[in-house]
């Protein structure tokens, strides 16, 4: 049974959402501030993290960077903020999905359940998810869910990984920022295309040799990226 941290300093929040998903087959686990849910996370090892922002003792913002130093979990952000730089400073900071504050429970839910999907193969694009090719000095390794780069394992987020090897395997080719949303989070996914800027950003911190100068990530204004063959050897 998959186990999700549930933290918000709202307790009726955490009870709503622990109903939901224990109804939805999930161990729910529950933390009302930031220390209690570090301490959690690191001893039950919970498989997804919805988490909020505005917590006592240790901000969501700093539990999600201190999370993102030591695990790739999905995490769910949760907040009263609405305006595009809250949003953008979640997503910097490592957050997969970005859900505000008031929130149907059942879209949070069908939320979790996507991500999951993602994870674990379970979608229609398996087989797709499992293949293993090579780029230059990239090797994405299907069935291990990892990409290797010169040597080293690339320890990426859920949807850095995606990104990374949907890019990869469409090398050459320019994507669209629509078709990146898309396929990675999916047609009903709620947010612009500033998600995509975001993860393209912290993708050439990990990748590029100078992430202001894009060795492999091209940016092809005004219609999205291309992974550049011509400077990979």
């Amino acid at each position: 049974m998959r186990k999700i941290l549930v933290v918000d300093d709202e307790r009726a929040i955490v009870e709503s959402l622990e109903y939901a998903l224990e109804r939805d087959g999930y161990k729910v686990l529950r933390a009302f501030d930031g220390a209690e849910a570090l301490k959690i996370f690191r001893s039950q090892k919970p498989d997804l993290i919805i988490l909020d922002l505005m917590l006592p003792t240790i901000s969501g913002e700093e539990v999600c960077h201190l999370v993102r130093k030591e695990s790739s979990i999905p995490i769910i952000m949760l907040t009263a903020k609405d305006s595009e730089i809250d949003r953008v400073v979640g997503l910097e900071i490592g957050a997969d999905d970005y859900v505000t504050k008031p929130f149907s429970i059942r879209e949070l839910v069908a939320r979790v359940r996507a991500l999951f999907r993602r994870t674990s193969g379970e979608s229609p694009s398996h087989q797709e998810r499992k293949e293993s090719f090579s780029v230059g000095p990239f090797v994405v390794d299907g069935e291990r869910h990892e990409i290797r780069y010169q040597g080293g394992v690339l320890h990426l987020p859920l949807k850095e990984f995606m990104l990374l090897k949907l890019l990869l395997r469409n090398s050459g080719r320019v994507l669209t920022r629509e078709i990146i949303l898309e396929q990675i989070w999916g047609p009903n996914f709620y947010g612009d295309n500033k998600t995509v800027d975001v993860h393209i950003r912290r993708l050439r911190e990990r990748i590029e040799p100078d992430p202001t100068t894009p060795h492999f990530i091209k940016t092809v204004r005004g219609v999205g990226y291309r992974f550049d063959l011509e400077n990979v050897d």
